[in-house]
């Protein structure tokens, strides 16, 4: 029997799936708000090329980040499957944009290894472990850890 490491084991629970490209990647489920369709993104002037701009959803400005531009991914057209993921990261609602929603998996915390040395290009920070569930790999993302602390402060001026 293999042994869980510290870490890894107090990972398991749900997580929504979403697709980038050909990976699958996991959002812990607390940490997601809802889910909606595209909507008209308005742009932020000078703003990162990841923010994409900001939404009003009933009353309440929310940034919104495309994830495939933040994970150095190229840009594709959206079509009828992309969608935004509203996120709670320290208080502040965020929206991500994805290709698609997958589904909502529940990843044991014995399925979850550490994301390990994936070479020196790969920022690390944002992962909080490998989900092997039915012979695929999930990629689990640690969303609070997304934007660094600089990244955030901006995003944090814009939703206020």
């Amino acid at each position: 029997m293999e042994l869980v490491s510290e870490k890894t084991s107090a990972l398991g629970g749900k997580y929504l799936t979403l697709v980038l490209g050909k990976e699958v990647y996991g959002i812990e489920i607390l940490k997601v708000r809802e889910i909606i369709g595209i909507v008209n993104i308005t742009a932020v002037p000078q703003s990162s090329d990841y923010l994409k701009g900001i939404i009003n959803l009933r009353g309440k400005i929310i940034p919104v980040l495309d994830l495939r531009i933040k994970f150095s991914m190229p840009e594709t057209e959206y079509t009828h499957e992309t969608c935004i993921i509203v996120v709670e990261v320290n208080k502040i609602d965020l929206g991500l944009v994805v290709d698609t929603v997958s589904e909502v998996m529940d990843i044991k915390s014995s399925e979850i290894e550490e994301a390990g040395n994936l070479g020196n290009e790969v920022d690390r920070d944002f992962l909080l472990g490998l989900g092997k569930v039915k012979d695929r790999i999930v990629i689990l993302l640690d969303i609070g850890k997304i934007l660094n602390a600089d990244e955030f402060s901006k995003v944090e001026t814009i939703s206020k």
